[in-house]
């Protein structure tokens, strides 16, 4: 991990632990930037890197637990909560909601730097997941209509004999099509090409023509 392949971003309204957090995350070789409430942040143009959020839960616009609930569901850096305010309700509601971890002030810095660690490797390993996703979805769009009624029918396990009979086409026809998607989805085998229907959300038709 280098200083300009990824950023943490830090969310308290405490001057002081900004620029102490700051310091500390710099001496790690570690890029920050740091915002006095969740409006700033919210409103704030971030570079397009793995991320980890400090955020603590007391803030003077929005709670932290509001802001991660106003984030929530979008494509967001990982969370680790550092608060003083810290009760057992609040941080079973941020874990729940998908936080990476919640500590308490003061924190020791080994705990902090390991928490900050695993949510930079989180969100780095969930980039690379959507980038994959990303990739899937556009070879897909490249599938014609009838390659697209195709593949259900071949990760469902039709032989050719019974997909041309569903599709009403010849074996032929249908061994033509298979092998554009099979090309085209870049799947190496019929269980490559299973998994990523899979990703996709292609549900298998499991039919026979009769």
């Amino acid at each position: 991990m280098t200083r300009d392949d990824h950023i943490v971003f830090i969310v308290d309204d405490d001057e002081r632990l900004r620029e102490a957090l700051t310091e500390l995350l710099a001496s790690h070789g570690m890029r920050a930037e740091a915002f006095a409430s969740a409006g700033a942040y919210m409103a704030a143009t971030k570079p397009d890197l793995p991320a980890g959020l400090i955020l603590d839960v007391e803030l003077p616009d929005m709670s932290g637990l509001e802001l991660q609930a106003e984030i929530a569901g979008r494509d967001h850096p990982p969370i680790v909560f550092l608060t003083g305010h810290g009760d057992i309700p609040s941080s079973v509601r941020a874990i729940k909601r998908g936080a990476a971890d919640f500590l308490t002030k003061p924190c020791g810095e080994a705990e902090l730097m390991a928490a900050i660690g695993a949510a930079i490797a989180r969100d780095r390993a969930e980039r690379a997941d959507r980038g994959a996703l990303a990739r899937l979805r556009h070879r897909y769009a490249t599938l014609t209509p009838r390659e697209r009624e195709v593949l259900p029918l071949v990760v469902g396990g039709l032989l050719n004999k019974q997909a041309a009979a569903f599709l009403g086409i010849s074996e032929v026809t249908l061994e033509i099509h298979r092998r554009n998607v099979m090309r085209k989805m870049a799947a190496a085998s019929l269980a490559d090409l299973v998994r990523i229907a899979g990703r996709l959300g292609v549900p298998p038709v499991r039919r026979t023509g009769g």
